[in-house]
């Protein structure tokens, strides 16, 4: 229709959505620590050395390499839409992003440093002082300062506007039609639901699904109960498909791998969930399983390297 031409000549209309994009100046701040190995003790690894952007923000590996070349115990996880979880880590020994920062610069395997020397470098680093001090209006940089800023980018990791969320929006051709299939599976016969719900598919609860017994206990070693031996806390589906291999092991390296798994009723444990059973999906059943969680992918800006402070 038709407007009233405003000062510039330009059609108004009261109809017209404008969309201002903000930024948020502490979480900018937070994506450059988030990608700089500064935090670690040698200087060499970062958040995103083992959480990858290109690799749906977790790792490649089946377990990470820290400083010196060592090796992690467990997969990294995807660091998307940890907004909303109420545990961290596989075991959930961290119940908030923050309180998750500081574990990672801590181990010894990892970025081996302690706290006090990370904020000692920073302080001592021009770029990051200035930037702190604008936007905490305090000095010198302190630990809350440095887990707020990390948390604060961290919370803008969001998968979104995925073919699933296109079709849950109301487009009923988001989805193929193997894809429409696989999520009537997984809301039914395949039982995914029953531990991978909500928006972020997951229940946030933590399970044993009868992987290779191993040393590892899992929740047990944070909770200090038996019931909870080799459980693992229920990862989000959203970017499944780039965030190979999968487990807190890193067991298999494709979703047909893990599907497969799943509908042969998973491995053998004392303490393995008793919803874990066979699922008889024929194979024609277990590609469309395949076919909805690869919906799961969302589309957003590409998240690149930022210019460093140093």
């Amino acid at each position: 229709m038709s407007g009233i031409p405003d000062s510039r000549g330009l059609p108004w209309q009261a109809s017209m959505t404008i969309n201002v994009v903000t930024v948020d100046p502490k979480a900018e701040l937070g994506k450059k620590l988030f990608f700089d190995p500064i935090l670690s003790k040698d200087g060499t690894v970062s958040c995103a050395s083992c959480h990858k952007p290109e690799h749906g923000f977790a790792d490649d590996k089946p377990v990470s390499i820290g400083i010196k070349g060592q090796k992690g115990e467990r997969n990294t996880p995807t660091a998307f839409n940890t907004a909303n979880l109420k545990f961290l880590f596989w075991d959930g020994r961290a119940s908030s992003l923050e309180e998750q920062v500081l574990g990672p610069i801590e181990n010894p395997v990892e970025m081996g440093e302690k706290v006090s020397n990370v904020l000692e470098k920073l302080n001592k680093n021009p770029g990051y002082a200035k930037e702190f001090a604008t936007i905490f209006k305090k000095t010198p940089i302190s630990t809350s300062q440095l887990v707020h800023a990390i948390a604060a980018f961290e919370r803008t990791l969001i998968s979104k506007d995925s073919d699933y969320d296109r079709f849950l929006a109301g487009d009923s051709m988001a989805l193929s039609d193997s894809a429409n299939h696989g999520l009537a599976l997984f809301n039914g016969k395949a039982m995914c639901i029953a531990c991978h719900k909500g928006p972020d598919f997951t229940d946030g609860g933590f399970h044993n699904i009868g992987l290779p017994i191993t040393d590892d206990v899992g929740r047990a070693k944070i909770s200090v109960s038996g019931k909870d031996t080799r459980k693992f806390k229920t990862p989000t589906l959203r970017e499944v498909a780039n965030t190979a291999p999968y487990f807190h092991s890193g067991e298999f390296d494709t979703l047909e791998a893990v599907i497969a798994y799943y509908n042969a009723g998973g491995g053998e444990d004392t303490y393995k969930d008793p919803l874990k059973k066979p699922l008889n999906l024929n194979q024609q059943e277990q590609k469309d399983l395949v076919a909805f969680l690869k919906s799961l992918t969302g589309r957003q800006p590409k998240i690149t390297p930022p210019t460093l402070s140093h």
